[in-house]
């Protein structure tokens, strides 16, 4: 390997909105984050910090007066003109 090529990676402290604060190592020094794995609702099994209230609610108030959509008519089928000539043949 080729020497003095790679960015210096040192110690570097995270910190998260919730309070939490570990150090791993980073090009980049010091990371703030805004959500963690202590306070994230996946990991937690609680909804903190995401509101989903009245979502469903606003959508459906949204979309109540959209006019419905025209039932589709369906395609006469048509016989192919092989199949007929095929009839032809087989009745002559």
């Amino acid at each position: 390997m080729r020497e003095n090529i790679h960015p210096a990676y040192p110690t570097a402290k995270v910190h998260c909105a919730c309070g939490a604060t570990w150090e791993t190592r980073s090009t980049h020094g010091d990371l703030h984050l805004d959500i963690c794995s202590n306070c994230h609702p996946f990991f937690t099994g609680k909804q903190k910090l995401i509101d989903t209230q009245g979502r469903i609610d606003r959508f459906k108030k949204k979309y109540a007066n959209a006019p419905a959509m025209p039932p589709r008519k369906k395609a006469r089928k048509a016989e192919k003109p092989v199949k007929k000539a095929k009839k032809e043949a087989a009745k002559a």
